[in-house]
């Protein structure tokens, strides 16, 4: 006899995905991390929750840090700005600001914080973290692609290294919790301004 307590379930769409299951599924993944961390985060809580059925979430998404990225990816586009001032510095500035606030006031912090830590034994979730620094859509690369062009920075090689240093102070911060927006100019103007002080 069903549960009446459990929410309808969701009838399966086949290969071709069901946006309304979508939806609840990711709905679900995000209502369980907010609630219990990434340790709640199971594909049958989550089928629970959403009223979808296991096999559905395998075939969409094939471990539970690629649905951990389809949270976070949910909102921060909406989050970050797309700043282009002219300045390397104030640039970064504004997206360093954006993304701390975007980690430290919704779920999008905890998700990621979980792909890194997932990341620590599992060969695909590092792949995705590191395939990130290469993405075009990676949100500091066309930062760095204007500041090459203005003579900032010498080369895109350059814009690398900066980029994954960038990369791995964020990733600090976000795991020891130190997301305090006062620290970011100082931090960028340390990264960029890198003239010789015994000049």
């Amino acid at each position: 006899m069903p549960d009446p307590t459990s929410p309808p379930r969701r009838r399966s769409a086949g290969p071709r995905r069901s946006e309304a299951s979508h939806a609840a599924i990711i709905a679900a993944a995000e209502e369980i991390l907010a609630e219990t961390g990434f340790s709640g985060i199971t594909f049958e809580a989550v089928a629970r929750r959403a009223g979808a059925g296991k096999p559905t979430l395998y075939r969409w998404w094939p471990t539970r840090t690629a649905l951990m990225l389809e949270v976070y990816r949910r909102h921060k586009d909406e989050a970050l700005s797309r700043p282009d001032t002219g300045s390397l510095a104030r640039d970064l500035e504004i997206l360093l600001t954006d993304l701390w606030r975007f980690w430290r006031e919704g779920p999008g912090g905890r998700a990621y914080a979980a792909i890194i830590g997932e990341a620590q034994h599992d060969d695909r979730a590092r792949a995705a973290l590191a395939g990130q620094l290469d993405d075009p859509e990676f949100p500091m690369t066309p930062i760095f692609q204007r500041a090459v062009a203005r003579g900032e920075i010498a080369d895109m090689a350059e814009a690398a290294v900066l980029r994954e240093y960038l990369a791995a102070l964020n990733w600090f911060r976000l795991l020891t919790g130190r997301l305090d927006e006062a620290d970011v100019p100082r931090l960028v103007a340390a990264l960029v301004d890198r003239r010789d002080p015994r000049r």
